[in-house]
């Protein structure tokens, strides 16, 4: 029961009740915070209206009620007030943050069990976003702005043509019947036939979206997509206090069950020239060490697959690493933005990474040991992990999911022995699961690599967490009897589950992009290969008496170049953009233009004064005198200190 100086107020809202015990002296404007505590974390606390009627009644807002106490309006014990409010802007599916109102105090959160939150305790790795990420767009197909490739294939039916079947079929040639009409791109009998193991991710759209929206019951348009989510979900409206001070079934993520994914995002990799692994190889060749790359390059259709999405690779590129025998450490890659800016201008992306796990097998036939096969594993967990986080760092947009956003188009390829002591190229994929996962901190690699561990609730003192919440996981597997079977996932599970392969490849007939010839490597000064400018100069062909102008522009077709070069600075932007035209279309009108650029000129002048010059004479280490004796320079030196040429 509340003293007699005390007051409940009941509250009501769109999103529930609430009570609050007051003090008749308190003013309005006091109310706010602990309002705030039971609202939405995406409400707008300059919005927030009082009235005493939910409909027709007076309304007044809640900042405007400054210096007014609730004894003045008269309101009695047990009344009622009815709140109104607007929530924040959403930007791309999130919100922008709760407004800071001056003078508030910051709220701590405590754990369950009472005890307060230190500011020093560790934050996950990827915190989620403030504001609501389980944030819908209203119309994602309106506002998402996707690739150029996904509309034209959203443009496509993806129908699978079949000829007229002799036995079967007895209409006229123009005639159409069950055994000649055409399928569709996910249909079960045409994967089979073609050995195609994971759907393409427009066919499995056009598979769900035919079960979600049926266009004969004319009902309201829903995207057909929506990514998992394994977090609590903030914003509950059942008006508790936010995890992890509170929790409820409205709000705390449902048991996950693991199963094989049946799409892939992209469906195959192309590299446009072997040459592309040669160069990551001959690091390995030179060393021994292991060796990371990421690939540059963009997405086309892939018709060998219904849908299908390759992604093709123009380019590798190797950051800062300490490279090691059984792997490697990436350092801090600081002129990230630069080159993902050159690749730009190339008209490229980042599209994945690959890495080296090469041991030789020692038998002096340069063959390698064979690590990763269908009894051991093909992806290790801290491989997995590594995959979902840039897979979750490059985020796919499409209209089609109610967040605009959906997996990802990041791949990872590793080279590795195969079965006949060859080094092979493998394409993975993490799946969406596995990314969720990781972005909630639920999983965390094992020291044996073929699985994966469940995290514990605890910190390693043996504190409940306050930034994770481990929801059951399940797994189905075949057990002995050949039966389905449902086992718990933890404490460790395979990594199969979280895994999806793609087929690879090199063209048919190669026609790189950047035809130039070879310039030394990035980040490989521990084998001796610096990236200088009498290097440039050589590649430019620039000495110290002759420019030769056309040999440097064809030669300028090299991504490697073309990064050092805007790393330098001479360039101007559009003289960098003409050369990025240059260097990739190898049009000779655009190689003329940038001849006549004074920031060319400029370049090749101070590469003529510092680039490549000729090769000195050796001085000969002794003279020898008319009588046959010889004479060491040293000598020689300190005979001709003492004379003058005067």
């Amino acid at each position: 029961m509340p003293s007699s100086n005390t007051l409940l107020l009941r509250f009501e809202s769109k999103d529930g009740q609430f009570r609050l015990t007051v003090s008749p002296t308190d003013e309005f404007t006091s109310l706010l915070s602990p309002i705030l505590d039971k609202l939405p974390r995406n409400v707008d606390p300059t919005t927030i209206t009082l009235s005493n009627k939910p409909h027709g009644g007076e309304e007044r807002r809640l900042n405007s009620l400054a210096g007014v106490t609730i004894e003045r309006v008269g309101l009695q014990h047990g009344a009622k007030l009815y709140l109104k409010y607007h929530e924040q802007a959403q930007t791309n599916g999130y919100t922008s943050g709760p407004t800071t109102i001056p003078g508030q105090p910051h709220i701590s959160a405590h754990r369950l069990n009472g005890l307060p939150i230190l500011p020093t305790e560790d934050l996950p790795i990827a915190p989620p976003p403030q504001g609501s990420p389980t944030a819908t767009i209203k119309n994602p197909w309106d506002v998402v702005k996707q690739s150029p490739l996904d509309d034209m294939l959203d443009k496509q039916d993806g129908k699978i043509p079949r000829p007229r079947d002799q036995k079967m079929c007895r209409h006229g040639p123009k005639g159409m019947c069950d055994y000649c009409m055409p399928l569709e791109p996910y249909a079960p009998e045409y994967l089979e036939e073609k050995k195609i193991k994971h759907l393409s991710f427009h066919s499995y759209l056009r598979k769900i979206n035919s079960a979600t929206n049926k266009p004969e019951l004319k009902s309201s348009y829903m995207p057909p997509l929506s990514e998992p989510y394994y977090r609590v979900k903030r914003d509950c409206p059942s008006g508790h206090p936010p995890w992890p001070e509170g929790i409820c079934t409205k709000c705390q993520p449902s048991a996950i069950t693991l199963q094989a994914q049946q799409f892939r995002m992209v469906d195959h990799v192309e590299f446009s020239t072997p040459a592309l692994i040669d160069t990551l190889l001959d690091y390995w060749r030179k060393t021994g060490s292991q060796r990371l790359g990421f690939m540059y390059g963009h997405y086309e259709a892939y018709t060998e697959v219904p849908l299908g999405i390759k992604a093709v690779v123009e380019a590798i590129y190797e950051p800062p690493q300490l490279d090691e025998v059984d792997g490697c450490t990436l350092h801090e890659w600081e002129n990230e933005a630069e080159v993902d800016e050159v690749a730009r201008l190339c008209g490229l992306q980042k599209v994945g990474v690959i890495f080296t796990d090469l041991i030789d097998a020692g038998a002096g036939d340069s063959t390698v040991v064979c690590k990763r096969h269908i009894d051991s594993y093909y992806l290790s967990s801290l491989e997995i992990a590594f995959a979902a986080r840039l897979q979750a760092q490059n985020p796919k947009p499409t209209k089609w999911s109610d967040t605009g956003r959906y997996g990802s188009n990041f791949v990872t390829c590793v080279l590795s022995g195969d079965e006949d002591g060859g080094i092979a190229i493998s394409a993975f994929q993490a799946s969406n699961s596995a990314v969720e996962m990781i972005r909630a901190d639920i999983v965390e690699p094992s020291a044996d690599p073929s699985v994966m561990l469940v995290r514990a609730e605890e910190e390693d003192d043996g504190m409940p967490s306050r930034t994770r919440y481990i929801p059951e996981v399940f797994y189905r597997r075949i057990n002995e009897y050949g039966a389905s079977v449902q086992e718990n996932a933890k404490p460790s599970f395979p990594v199969e589950y979280l895994l999806v392969t793609l087929t690879h490849g090199f063209p048919t007939e190669s026609t790189p992009m950047f035809n130039g010839s070879e310039f030394p490597v990035e980040n490989r000064a521990t084998i001796g290969e610096n990236q200088e400018l009498r290097d440039v100069a050589k590649k430019l062909g620039v000495g110290s008496s002759r420019v030769d102008a056309e040999k440097g522009v064809r030669s300028a077709s090299n991504f490697h170049l073309l990064c050092f070069l805007h790393g330098i600075g001479i360039l101007s932007k559009d003289e960098e953009a003409l050369l990025c035209r240059v260097a990739t279309t190898h049009d000779l009108s655009d190689g003329f233009q940038l001849l006549n650029t004074p920031g060319w000129a400029t370049l090749l002048a101070i590469l003529q004064e510092s680039g490549e010059r000729p090769p000195k004479r050796p001085s000969p280490s002794s003279f020898r005198e008319d009588d046959g004796s010889t004479i060491d320079h040293e000598q020689l030196t300190k005979r001709f200190k003492g004379v003058s040429l005067r």
